[in-house]
């Protein structure tokens, strides 16, 4: 058994894992035809040799004999805001978008070897705080984090197909680190909770939800890191774009599935 990153030889095995996977945990509540759109948006040739490519993004496989049994896809922010009020959790921030077993070799300790690699590429690369996300139907992927020692630092709503559902948020970050993952802020003459563990990627930076108390429990709406500026808007497809400087929203991992 070899845990490493992943090269574009591994690109088939890649694909076909994902199929696998995707199917038996996610298209029993979310539809087949949602599942297969989202694995060929992600996986497709084109798009998987661009993100092998990315120097931003990091895969790592598992390969039992020739055959990859299980891949984990990761993305560091490749640009981090440079306010030096920002506090250290700020920056070097890295999400696991997926990470993914085949159902033929779950059970054998795999997903936890991948992932022990996965933090450790990310800490290398700079990394100090690592996150993942779970639809929170995925009782095996939540149970997974909590068990692998991320704290859930809470919850949002995504439209997937005609559905709603919610995605809940882990955070890890190195032995011995506090998570002070939420900041005052005033900007404009508006003061502000900055969420750094709520984070929507951007296409210059990212984008960070805002709320007006530290419960968190009014949202003011999004802070840009790219020019730390809260004139940012969301249109009803949940399309984000900063009024200031054009940073947009990227697509996250189910928007493939936005039917």
């Amino acid at each position: 058994m070899q845990v490493r990153e992943a090269t574009h030889d591994d690109a088939d095995g890649i694909r076909r894992v994902a199929d696998a996977s995707l199917e038996a945990t996610y298209a029993g509540q979310l539809g087949e035809d949602i599942v297969a759109a989202a694995a060929d948006e992600w996986y497709g040739d084109d798009r998987l040799d661009e993100r092998l490519d990315a120097d931003d993004v990091v895969f790592v496989v598992v390969v039992d004999g020739d055959e990859v049994v299980a891949f984990s896809e990761s993305e560091l922010d490749a640009r981090q805001p440079t306010d030096e009020q920002f506090v250290e959790s700020a920056d070097g921030v890295a999400a696991i978008q997926w990470l993914h077993v085949h159902p033929d070799h779950r059970d054998r300790g795999l997903g936890g070897r991948l992932l022990e690699r996965t933090e450790t590429e990310l800490l290398e690369r700079g990394a100090n705080r690592v996150e993942g996300r779970v639809l929170a139907a995925n009782d095996e992927g939540n149970e997974f984090y909590q068990a692998s020692g991320y704290a859930r630092t809470g919850e949002r709503t995504l439209d997937i197909g005609e559905e709603t559902y919610t995605e809940r948020l882990y955070v890890k970050l190195p032995d011995g680190e506090a998570a002070e993952l939420t900041e005052e802020h005033e900007v404009g003459g508006d003061t502000v909770f900055v969420a750094y563990d709520e984070r929507e990627r951007g296409s210059e930076a990212p984008f960070y939800a805002a709320y007006n108390t530290t419960d968190r429990e009014e949202r003011y709406g999004f802070y840009c890191a790219n020019c730390r500026s809260l004139d940012t808007a969301m249109d009803a497809m949940g399309r984000v774009e900063c009024g200031e400087c054009g940073n947009k929203r990227k697509a996250t991992r189910w928007d493939s599935a936005y039917l």
